[in-house]
């Protein structure tokens, strides 16, 4: 073998995954310890003065032994916590990653990767249900575990053949498990609404009108910004910075009718970039309050609101009292749909809002924009 200037000397590497030392020879990984260490620095000396001096190389696995779903966790939980994230904050599906971590951790933490198949993964979904989490959720949560071996694939940690196995394994079927459903969100009446607004401070009051009014999601009513509205015609469009399927590629347009502008227009006044709703200008409002409401802080409010209106009628009634119907902000926007669809159809419910059809990449028809424009105009 030549040991000419000319020749390039393999580098020391580092194998994140497992924190491995690794040297790359004549198409091989040959791992030399803990990276970094004195002992995997000399490792790498002694491996290339034999490989220069043209001898063969020791022989040795090409990939580590097989890591443990406790290290395959670690890994991907780094990963995860620098993917899933949205302005600088790690979004709530990071949360539901750890989340899904805690059984396994706790059942299979010193297990091999490649020795955890399908019926350890019916076990863990069996510890699942024994937490209480609902059928749907526990789908989703053995979901995540079966992505997480899908990058152990991808980071060649896993075998392949362990990830396919992991994947025959079914869902949850409704009314074949003893995991429980959730009951499905319904809408909320407008009484209980008028019912609840007066206990509100007169910001949240009017952040539920909007959201009543023009049929959005809670957090696109908290993220509103002037700059993000566009004010011509009789009907304003407001593009959300973000919304739920705009990973999909998909523009979110929410239509803004005469009610709502009415709401809005003492909210706008203000610079392009500021929130139109922001707790600090409250007239109680809190030292630390935040520029904008987020989704669980609007709700908390609506929920704190109604369970003072309870304890009143407690107060007066006794146990005769009738006590306010308990809701939430995101059953407004089932209010909104059946409405809409009791008077313009599925049709215009769909355009309303933003729900697409089995083509995810459906976009506005000129018809569909000018059905949300006159749906709008008369009932948002």
């Amino acid at each position: 073998m030549s040991t000419s200037a000319s020749l390039r000397i393999p580098k020391y590497q580092h194998f994140k995954a497992r924190n491995l030392a690794k040297v790359r020879l004549d198409g091989k990984d040959f791992y030399l310890g803990t990276y970094n260490s004195p002992e995997s620095r000399a490792e790498y000396k002694r491996v290339i003065a034999e490989w220069l001096a043209g001898k063969k190389a020791p022989q040795q696995e090409e990939k580590p032994a097989s890591v443990t779903v406790c290290e395959l966790m670690v890994s991907y939980l780094r990963h995860a916590g620098q993917y899933y994230v949205k302005d600088g904050q790690q979004t709530r599906e990071f949360g539901c990653i750890k989340e899904a971590c805690t059984p396994l951790r706790q059942l299979y933490e010193s297990t091999l990767v490649d020795d955890f198949g399908p019926l350890c993964l019916q076990a863990l979904r069996e510890a699942m249900i024994r937490l209480g989490w609902s059928r749907k959720y526990i789908n989703k949560q053995v979901s995540r575990v079966r992505r997480m071996f899908r990058y152990g694939v991808s980071q060649e940690l896993v075998k392949p053949e362990t990830y396919q196995a992991l994947a025959a394994v079914p869902d949850l079927r409704k009314g074949r498990t003893t995991a429980h459903d959730n009951e499905p969100v319904s809408s909320v009446s407008d009484a209980v609404v008028n019912a609840t607004l007066p206990e509100l401070s007169q910001m949240v009051a009017d952040m539920v009108r909007v959201q009543r009014f023009t049929g959005c999601r809670p957090t696109e009513v908290c993220l509103l910004r002037p700059g993000a509205i566009e004010r011509h015609g009789d009907v304003w469009f407001y593009t959300p910075d973000q919304h739920k399927t705009e990973h999909q590629d998909r523009q979110r347009v929410i239509f803004i009718g005469p009610n709502a502008q009415e709401v809005l227009i003492g909210y706008t006044d203000r610079a392009d970039h500021e929130f139109c709703f922001d707790p600090r200008e409250a007239p109680l409002a809190r030292k630390n309050a935040r520029e904008r409401y987020t989704k669980d802080s609007y709700g908390r409010a609506v929920r704190r609101a109604v369970d003072r209106i309870n304890r009143r009628r407690i107060e007066k009634n006794g146990d005769e009292a009738v006590l306010l119907e308990k809701w939430s902000p995101n059953r407004l926007r089932h209010s909104a749909a059946t409405e809409i669809r009791r008077e313009f159809g599925i049709e215009g419910a769909q355009v309303i809002l933003g729900h697409s059809s089995a083509d995810v990449t459906q976009v506005y028809a000129e018809r569909d924009l000018q059905l949300a424009v006159d749906i709008a105009r008369r009932l948002g």
